[in-house]
């Protein structure tokens, strides 16, 4: 069976105010967060009430201003006598006392609107102070300053000067938190009543506490300077009242891996990556190593690259040795390519032969494509005509006036014709 309210005005308020925070508001009055984020932190219930509190408090000043304050004095007092304490004043404070967007605030007005009305009408002579009277003693959401949680427990150091005044306490105000002092940098101590570690006491009295920095590797200290030291910081020794840097990297303190080398800080060191051509090594460059790396030969103090390419390494066909750092690689001369692990030979389009042999024989030329694949070209007119044909997949070949074909050497040759038959002008290498 479901629990009923109690029938009291303020303790079924509490009662169904309680009950409607522990479970999810509307899904209207939810915004949905986004994608793989965290929804975002409701305010506590007691910050909300405050924040109802002093809007309702503005409310109360702007409609004394803006009905009244220029005109008959005495028209004015009795009208204001009337208007101070009446419903319509009332309705126009509540009417503006939450935001569009303060979706908490518009759920508290909704459940303690009964509430407010009672103090409006009947209780605001006993208890003026409305957000003592609602928030705290009626809804139970707050508690006085200096106290926290259920029971409204004073925070360590006192209510009146909780965490000492040099810290915040955790749930201060609110029905919740731990209590816990949040020091100020410098304090410590369950009541912020400690300097903490690094810090020294320059002043004390009953009320009174001032911290000050030690030097700087000082954990505890009697004073700011270097000398004043009682205990160090991580990383570092005491000596005669100093605190001096150990050298983690010399007194084998530091962990570093097999391919990195130690290198001290002040208070703590750093682990750094070997050269390439080092196994191992105690400092940085080529010239620390302990043992070289494969591809990597020992030349004086340091590894350096061994140039693979110096011996027979690429067996294949129309291959080529290309050293690299510490290693080497096997490509395609030019003008080869690798298909399915062979260097064949590049097929050039015949719009790129044709501006290769134009840029070797200059002139006006046009192309034509003989049969059985040769590639025929014209250069000249009149008596000055000239024909060279190329095989397209065989060495170079030349034809001048039905001549037969001869091979060439890996080159193009340029011919002209004068009036006593074909010849040679020259060969483009």
């Amino acid at each position: 069976m479901a629990p009923r309210p109690p029938r009291d005005l303020v303790p079924a308020l509490v009662w169904g105010l309680s009950l409607f925070f522990s479970l999810p508001g509307p899904v209207w009055l939810q915004p949905s967060p986004p994608p793989q984020a965290s929804p975002p932190t409701q305010p506590h219930p007691c910050h909300t009430c405050r924040g109802l509190v002093d809007s309702f408090n503005k409310g109360l000043e702007r409609t004394i201003r803006d009905n009244f304050g220029g005109g008959n004095t005495a028209w004015e007092e009795e009208k204001l006598s009337k208007y101070k304490d009446s419903e319509t004043r009332l309705v126009e404070v509540l009417e503006n006392v939450c935001s569009k967007s303060d979706f908490e605030c518009h759920r508290l007005l909704e459940l303690s609107e009964e509430l407010v009305e009672s103090w409006w009408f009947h209780k605001q002579q006993e208890a003026p102070d409305l957000f003592q009277w609602l928030c705290s003693d009626s809804l139970k959401l707050c508690c006085p300053s200096g106290t926290f949680g259920p029971s409204c427990l004073p925070c360590p150091g006192g209510a009146e000067k909780p965490c000492g005044g040099y810290g915040h306490c955790e749930g201060e105000g609110t029905r919740g938190g731990s209590g816990r002092c949040d020091c100020q940098a410098g304090y410590g101590g369950e009541a912020c009543g400690q300097c903490s570690l690094g810090y020294f006491e320059v002043e004390r009295n009953a009320s009174h506490l001032v911290c000050s920095a030690c030097f700087g590797p000082c954990a505890r200290c009697s004073g700011p300077e270097e000398s004043n030291c009682l205990q160090c910081k991580r990383g570092w020794a005491l000596h005669h009242l100093k605190c001096v840097d150990i050298d983690e990297c010399g007194t084998e303190r530091a962990n570093c891996g097999a391919d990195q080398f130690c290198v001290n800080t002040e208070g703590s060191y750093e682990c750094r990556d070997c050269a390439k051509a080092c196994l191992g090594c105690m400092g940085a460059g080529p010239g620390r190593c302990k043992k070289c790396s494969p591809g990597y030969q020992q030349v004086g103090a340091k590894c350096l690259d061994v140039d693979e390419c110096e011996t027979e390494v690429c067996p294949g066909e129309n291959e080529q040795c290309e050293n690299t750092e510490g290693s080497y690689r096997c490509v395609c001369a030019e003008g080869y390519k690798q298909i399915e692990g062979i260097c064949v030979k590049e097929q050039i389009p015949a719009e790129t032969r044709m501006r290769r042999n134009e840029a070797m024989c200059p002139g006006p030329h046009s192309k034509q494509v003989a049969e059985l694949g040769v590639e025929l070209w014209r250069s000249g007119s009149g008596a000055g005509l000239v024909h060279t044909a190329r095989a397209l997949s065989q060495p170079a070949h030349h034809v001048a006036w039905g001549n037969p074909l001869r091979p060439l050497r890996a080159s193009v040759s340029c011919l002209v014709r004068d009036s006593n038959g074909p010849s040679q002008s020259g060969s483009q290498q």
